[in-house]
């Protein structure tokens, strides 16, 4: 087994259809363009055993306003292993190397959880957000109240969590803005 940590740039062509086919096949087939969009221009966790890759993961920087400041968050996607691969803590591992990260250049940690995949990322010590949540759209600022409830934070080492009594702003982003 072998893991990498690579940013979009060093993935070739190649790697990046990889990783889009690992991840339609992991989300049977509910995973669009604008997922793997999302998915895109950060820091890439990807391991591979001998038939090839089986997990990955992603992390992306975003801009939260919390209390006026825009706080530099690092925002996990594209978690996946690949089905015959799924019980063998590679999802814990992916998420170890992308904590890593955002520990090394983030104020905080933030993704969208599936309901399969809340039981991990609060396990790891993610925080389920209890605040509102919205977004700076084109607009002006949209409450996204059906984001709440599947929304996690976390701090890295000597970090704070945000008040959740104060609203997280997330950047506006085509498709889904979390």
């Amino acid at each position: 087994m072998g893991m990498v940590v690579r940013h979009t740039s060093g993935l070739g062509g190649g790697e990046l259809g990889e990783v889009r086919r690992l991840l339609v096949g992991a989300f049977d087939g509910d995973f669009g363009a604008e997922d793997f969009e999302h998915a895109l221009g950060g820091m890439h966790v990807l391991v591979r055993d001998g038939s090839g890759l089986v997990a990955h993961g992603s992390v992306v920087q975003r801009r939260v306003v919390h209390r006026g400041r825009a706080l530099r968050t690092g925002y996990v996607e594209a978690v996946a292993v690949r089905a015959d691969r799924r019980g063998r803590g590679l999802a814990g591992q992916v998420m170890a190397a992308l904590e890593e990260v955002v520990s090394g250049a983030y104020v905080l940690g933030a993704l969208s959880a599936s309901e399969a995949g809340a039981g991990l990322y609060a396990a790891r010590g993610w925080t389920l957000w209890a605040g509102r949540i919205g977004a700076l759209s084109p607009v002006g600022p949209v409450a996204l109240p059906e984001e709440e409830g599947s929304a996690y934070v976390w701090a890295p080492p000597g970090g704070t969590l945000p008040d959740p009594a104060e609203g997280l702003w997330f950047d506006w982003r085509d498709g889904d803005v979390l």
